[in-house]
C-alpha cells in the first residue's frame, strides 16, 4: 500500500488521520496521545506521503467518519480502499467486517463462519489487528466469545474499542447497559442512531 498524501482531522474522539493514494484510502489513524504522535505515526506508516489538503473524495470520507463518531448514521461501505499489499485472507475478513452495521457486532468465530472458515477465529482476530482502515473496516464491531471486547490494537486498547461501541450504542458484556428497557417485552430496546441533517 502506498499513499500520496495524508491529513489530520478533528473528531469527537480526538484528532484522527487519513492517508490516500490513487486507488483510494490507504489508511486511517485513530488518535494517538497527542497530535504530534498521530502525525508521526502516519508519516512512519507512509513515508512517501506528504501532508496535504484532502481531495474531494477523501474529504467526503472524512465527513462520513466524523459523523459516525458523533453518533450519527453514516455509511462508510462505499469508501474506496487501496487494498494493495493486503493479503487475500485479510481482504475477505475486511469485506465481511465492512458489512456489520453500526450498533451491531459479530464474534471472531461468527466472522470466521461467514467466511466458511470455522475454527479460524484466532486468525480473524490477527487479521483485524493488522487492519489499516479502522472505522471504515469496523474491526471494533468484532468481539470475543460471550460479547467480551477481545483485543484492540489502537491507542487506548480495549477502552477505545468500548468507547467506539458506546458511540454506536452496541452492547458488550464489558460495558454498562446502553439501552433502555422496553417494559412491554422486558427486552432491551435499541435506540436508533441519529439521522444526519
Amino acid at each position: 500500500m502506498t499513499a500520496h498524501g495524508f491529513a489530520l482531522f478533528d473528531t469527537s474522539i480526538g484528532r484522527c488521520g487519513i492517508a490516500w493514494g490513487s486507488r483510494g484510502i490507504s489508511g486511517v489513524q485513530l488518535p494517538e496521545a497527542s497530535e504530534a504522535k498521530t502525525r508521526a505515526r502516519l508519516a512512519c506508516r507512509y513515508p512517501q506521503a506528504e501532508e496535504a489538503p484532502p481531495p474531494a473524495d477523501v474529504q467526503r470520507a472524512i465527513e462520513a467518519i466524523t459523523a459516525l463518531l458523533k453518533g450519527e448514521w453514516s455509511d462508510l461501505s462505499a469508501i474506496a480502499l487501496d487494498m494493495g499489499g493486503v493479503g487475500d485472507f485479510e481482504c475477505r475478513v475486511y469485506e465481511v467486517a465492512r458489512a456489520i452495521p453500526a450498533g451491531a457486532t459479530l464474534s471472531y468465530g461468527e466472522l470466521a463462519a461467514r467466511l466458511g472458515e470455522r475454527g479460524l477465529a484466532r486468525e480473524v482476530g490477527q487479521a483485524l489487528g493488522r487492519n489499516p482502515f479502522p472505522l471504515i473496516v469496523p474491526c471494533h464491531r468484532v468481539l470475543a466469545a460471550g460479547a467480551k471486547a477481545g483485543g484492540f490494537s489502537a491507542n487506548g486498547g480495549i477502552a477505545t474499542k468500548l468507547a467506539l461501541l458506546n458511540i454506536e450504542r452496541a452492547r458488550t458484556s464489558e460495558a454498562p447497559t446502553l439501552f433502555d428497557e422496553d417494559p412491554a417485552f422486558g427486552l432491551a430496546a435499541k435506540p436508533k442512531l441519529r439521522s444526519r441533517r
